[in-house]
């Protein structure tokens, strides 16, 4: 598994104000997107459009990964 990291500022605008992120890790970009789709589509539409990516992915042989994440 490659180890990499995100140099990225994701600057959002909300009817009540905005919010800044920076996320520097795959997990922590993970996070924000998953937060935002649930506020934008709520949590039964975000849950559906998550199902429908991992479909993709569930013909893949599954790789198992050790208890550090590598």
């Amino acid at each position: 598994m490659s180890s990499h990291s995100i140099d990225a500022d994701i600057k959002v605008r909300w009817a009540e104000g905005q919010s800044a992120y920076s996320p520097s890790t795959p997990e922590e970009l993970l996070l924000i997107a998953v937060d935002l789709l649930v506020r934008d589509r709520g949590s039964e539409a975000a849950r559906s459009f998550i199902d429908q990516v991992f479909e993709r992915f569930a013909s893949h042989a599954a790789v198992p990964i050790a208890p550090n994440g590598r």
